[in-house]
């Protein structure tokens, strides 16, 4: 049996852990390394691909470079027509329409 995670140690995931939308459907992970590795080394990159648009999360080892790839990629335009969403991942607890407004 594994050892369960201090609260903390998950709770610092969680703020190591960005959501990433509006992605093409085809996207690769070495394309998200290439546009995320200048803020903080990536631990894990898991490309959702299931629908149009795709969406991705990306883990960092540090919490601070976290924010600095959402202050730094969110309304970045990749690939000359996708304009990426880029915020704090909510740990799977995201509104099903990923693309509108929330209430």
């Amino acid at each position: 049996q594994t050892p369960k995670k201090p609260i903390m140690s998950r709770h610092r995931d969680t703020e190591s852990r960005i959501y990433v939308g509006n992605l093409p459907r085809d996207i690769r992970e070495r394309e998200l390394e290439d546009v995320f590795y200048k803020y903080g080394r990536i631990t894990d990159i898991a490309i959702k691909n299931m629908g149009d648009p795709a969406f991705a999360f990306i883990s960092f080892e540090d919490p601070r470079d976290a924010s600095d790839a959402i202050h730094g990629r969110n309304g970045y335009e990749f690939d000359g027509r996708y304009r990426l969403r880029v915020e704090r991942s909510n740990s799977g607890r995201r509104d099903r329409d990923r693309g509108g407004d929330r209430d």
